[in-house]
């Protein structure tokens, strides 16, 4: 199984995690605009609260603008009165200018819609009466005084107070309204966050439990891939080859009577069947008891594989002479692709040892800096076209075998046969699936 297939959660466990993250995306959305309106509602309050500062304050410069100047006019003192007019006018007009801003900015809550013309009339016609006061009180005409301030500053008293009675309504409505709206915020986001919290918890908990079994079904599939490699190789060695032998067994129990010679013959070939049969079998053997190759060295392990392969001779066949190379920077594998990439090397050398009928046999690894390349190749009979176009010889499982280990590590496989021109096998796995990312080592070799 190839590491990638563990990412490979299936459409039904993709369809949960996606509505898992759906669910908490739009439960977080949710709450986050419930918090934008219930800021919103804040800031239109203030809003509210600031105009009704604003207005009050400008109430209370009225007055005491008023008072100051009704004072000084019974006072009957023009000098302080024309001295006191000019700081009285801009300390009010100072105020206007703030409740001005303060009924422009923020345009969360609307300003009330006479506010601003009144304003625009206490600027204007303010600075005119205040310059006729002042003139009326340096002619010492101080009941002319008296009347102006009665008749023209009482009714812009009388307009200010009824602006901020009215604001005031206007506030209290905006303080209701908004408390409304702030305690249904307050339910929905009550009722959403458990909502939210609890759904993601169960669908949580239903994708870990899809993991877990994704998890095992996984490892059934590559126990089951496992049984199904040990069958593999236990059909193509030790069982084929005992069967092999039963029959030359027959064959020499039957001619023991009229054809003596031919039974020893039979026998004597029976006796090297069996030797190759054990061979094959504790190769089979040794696939069984270990699951991963010992050593770290990919060349060394292929090498030694090669070397035995070589010195295993029969007594009727000799064994191909074995060739070894090994081109570029050395570096250090990924453990589950090393172990695959031997095996494979493995088994296409035991092919090329003891069907091939060949006189020699060449491995090569090279080291490229986009791709790992494994290649064997022999000078032997070459295989069938018609097993070159099935991929199978009947009753043998080496080259699904190789076949099978290739696509599980993601590798490109290609094989080329001609009879009588030799068998050459090619493995190419890409750089950044064969080789580690944080380690390398240097080193070359040839054989």
């Amino acid at each position: 199984m190839k590491p990638s297939d563990y990412f490979k959660i299936g459409p039904r466990l993709t369809l949960a995690f996606a509505l898992l993250i759906a669910l908490i995306l739009a439960g977080n959305s949710i709450v986050i605009w419930q918090f934008h309106l219930a800021r919103v509602e804040t800031d239109r309050l203030t809003s509210a609260n600031r105009q009704l500062n604003a207005i009050l304050q400008l109430q209370v410069v009225l007055l005491a603008f008023h008072q100051r100047l009704d004072d000084l006019a019974r006072s009957g003192n023009a000098q302080h009165l024309t001295a006191e007019v000019d700081p009285l006018r801009r300390t009010f007009l100072d105020q206007v200018k703030q409740t001005r801003e303060a009924a422009a900015r923020p345009p969360e809550a609307k300003a009330d819609p006479d506010l601003l013309p009144a304003l625009d009339t206490i600027e204007v016609a303010l600075p005119g009466q205040l310059d006729a006061i002042s003139g009326l009180a340096r002619t010492g005409d101080w009941e002319s005084v008296q009347r102006r301030l009665d008749k023209e500053l009482k009714p812009i008293e009388a307009q200010t107070s009824i602006l901020v009675t009215r604001i005031q309504h206007q506030a209290g409505r905006e303080l209701s309204a908004s408390a409304s709206r702030m305690a249904g915020v307050q339910r929905r986001i009550l009722v959403i966050v458990p909502i939210t919290a609890i759904s993601t918890f169960c669908f949580a908990a239903f994708f870990g439990w899809a993991v877990a079994r994704r998890i095992v079904e996984l490892r059934l599939e590559e126990r089951a891939g496992e049984r199904t490699r040990i069958a593999r190789e236990l059909h193509d060695s030790l069982l084929q080859s005992l069967h092999g032998l039963m029959f030359e067994f027959q064959a020499a129990r039957n001619m023991f009577q009229k054809r003596p010679g031919e039974a020893l013959q039979a026998l004597d070939n029976a006796i090297s069947g069996t030797e190759q049969a054990i061979i094959e079998s504790q190769d089979a053997i040794a696939d069984l008891r270990s699951t991963a190759t010992s050593e770290d060295d990919l060349p060394q392990l292929v090498r030694l594989t090669g070397e035995n392969l070589a010195t295993a001779g029969t007594r009727d066949q000799k064994s191909p002479t074995f060739g070894f190379i090994v081109e570029g920077q050395q570096r250090l594998l990924a453990p589950a692709i090393r172990d695959e990439v031997y095996r494979i090397a493995r088994e296409v050398l035991r092919n090329a040892f003891r069907h091939a009928q060949a006189t020699r046999v060449q491995a090569e690894i090279r080291y490229g800096k986009h791709q790992l390349t494994l290649r064997v190749w022999d000078d032997g009979r070459g295989m069938d076209p018609r097993v070159m176009e099935m991929g199978i010889r009947p009753g043998h499982w080496g080259l699904p075998g190789v076949r099978e280990r290739a696509h599980q590590i993601g590798a490109k496989l290609d094989v080329r046969s001609e009879p009588g021109a030799g068998t050459e096998v090619q493995l190419n796995v890409t750089a950044s699936v064969a080789y580690r990312k944080d380690l390398n080592r240097s080193g070359t070799g040839a054989a």
